[in-house]
């Protein structure tokens, strides 16, 4: 009994109590995912992520293991972030680009994170790790199979869209969900490789925009040769209902053109042209009364 009363046994009881509960009992937060080795074997996962998941209902909390036989590995339930940097991408239409791009990916499966890292420690360092070299293949390959002009353009939300789905089928392995997939840039290299790049695109550039100017003559010349197969076809139909009249304006029209009756300004140094009032030109004058 006085071995009970001694404040030097009870301290090291309510040491030793306090050791078991800490071993025993552990509160899981809400960001976190608890993977149970046993033996340094998986047992069972604790507040896995779910989509639609509503705090409070999510299975973090005060969990009970058997002490100093189950570890806890500690997973992060939010969006992480994996980085690549200065990646040599050759574009399909063979030019190197330096491409800098980050991954963002949400470990959904903790207990395959684990065993496929084979890691009971920072395992979202080391799945950043695997994913970055698959994020490099993804990014070479469809990059591979674009021009570099449709990184300017719209398509690349495309692109992007594709690589996403690329790396999502190598990175399910380590029981990972890929968010979202960015380039933060896609430079061409300095120097001559830059400049012949660049005259590459004009020339391509030039290329489509005599394409296009010829494209929109020979338009315009089938427009001509309708309005003038039109015109002809009017002035035709005119002729066979009333050739007298068709003759009598044909020869205004020429006769406004030929003595300036349009109002244009005569050129300097204008022929003038002496003709017989009897002369076949001028017969609309003599009337009509035939």
């Amino acid at each position: 009994m006085n071995v009970l009363r001694n404040p030097v046994t009870i301290g090291f009881a309510a040491l030793g109590v306090a050791i078991v509960a800490a071993a025993t009992f552990a509160i899981v937060p809400e960001t976190k995912q608890a993977v149970i080795l046993r033996f340094e074997n998986p047992v069972t996962t604790i507040n896995q992520w779910q989509p639609g998941q509503v705090i409070g209902r999510t299975g973090a909390g005060v969990i009970m293991r058997i002490p100093f036989i189950d570890k806890i590995v500690w997973v992060d339930k939010r969006v992480l972030d994996a980085d690549l940097d200065n990646t040599l991408v050759l574009s399909t239409d063979q030019l190197r680009l330096n491409v800098d791009a980050f991954a963002r990916f949400r470990i959904v499966d903790p207990l395959k994170a684990v065993t496929s890292t084979g890691s009971t420690s920072a395992t979202e360092e080391r799945v950043a790790d695997q994913l970055r070299p698959l994020l490099g293949n993804a990014l070479r390959n469809e990059l591979g199979k674009v021009p570099f002009s449709s990184l300017l353009t719209p398509e690349r939300g495309k692109v992007m869209d594709a690589i996403q789905d690329s790396l999502q089928r190598n990175a399910k392995q380590y029981g990972v969900q890929i968010v979202d997939v960015r380039i933060k840039h896609a430079d061409l290299p300095e120097g001559s490789p830059l400049e012949s790049a660049l005259q590459s695109m004009r020339t391509a550039r030039q290329q489509e925009a005599n394409t296009i100017r010829a494209q929109g003559q020979k338009q315009a010349q089938i427009v001509r040769a309708e309005a003038d197969a039109t015109a002809a076809r009017v002035y035709a139909d005119a002729f066979s209902k009333d050739a007298d009249f068709y003759n009598f304006y044909r020869a205004m029209q020429s006769y406004r053109h030929t003595f300036g009756a349009d109002g244009g300004p005569s050129p300097e140094g204008a022929t003038t042209i002496l003709m017989s009032r009897d002369n076949a030109y001028l017969k609309e004058f003599e009337g009509r009364g035939k």
